[in-house]
């Protein structure tokens, strides 16, 4: 039996949003074409500062791409080491999609971190990999190579996203919002709605 709640047709014009607590990187989808692309830094000496500068810049933002878009699609926030970044980040996360609603702009779903990444080619480190980078770079902490190995994953990321697109970024979130749109315009029926 086909569940009917599940389905919905494919905006043809969609922006994919990778959101911080620091930052909205967005990317806007014609079709398959990326049409823009960019990133808006937040303000603030603390979360709540951040937060307000948040709704201020994302409604003003919606406002001015609501003609040219039909939806918006979100990373879905995961599991953090940080319960703190965790509530912060969906603190964000809800600023954002409340000024476009204020726009009238829908939410078509959220994609899950790994599922875009493993689709784009960057998913998680394979043990071979793990393992060339500590010989490669031998003596140093668990913690170090932790954080090699993300920023690989990053540039990695960049690197796939500017090749397929043909665009010139280095912006690691603009990035990800990229990665994020490339997995929804070939992967529509997999969104979380």
């Amino acid at each position: 039996m086909v569940n009917l709640s599940k389905m919905s047709l494919k905006p043809r014009k969609v922006c994919c949003i990778d959101a911080s607590t620091n930052s909205l990187a967005f990317a806007i989808f014609d079709g398959d074409k990326l049409y823009k692309f960019g990133k808006i830094k937040f303000d603030g000496i603390n979360t709540y500062s951040k937060i307000r500068d948040a709704a201020r810049k994302s409604v003003a933002f919606f406002k001015t791409i609501k003609e040219d878009v039909d939806s918006i699609v979100i990373e879905h926030t995961v599991f953090l080491n940080s319960p703190k970044t965790q509530a912060d980040l969906a603190l964000v996360q809800g600023a954002l999609l409340g000024a476009a609603a204020q726009n009238g702009i829908t939410l078509s779903g959220s994609i899950n971190p790994i599922a875009w990444q493993t689709f784009l080619g960057n998913g998680k480190l394979t043990k071979e990999e793990k393992l060339k980078i500590r010989k490669d770079i031998p003596g140093k902490s668990e913690s170090w190579y932790k954080n090699y190995e993300r920023e690989f994953r990053k540039t990695r990321t960049i690197k796939i996203t500017n090749l397929i697109y043909d665009i010139e970024n280095q912006d690691n979130d603009v990035a990800d919002a990229v990665g994020i749109g490339h997995y929804v315009i070939n992967n529509w029926g997999k969104v979380d709605k």
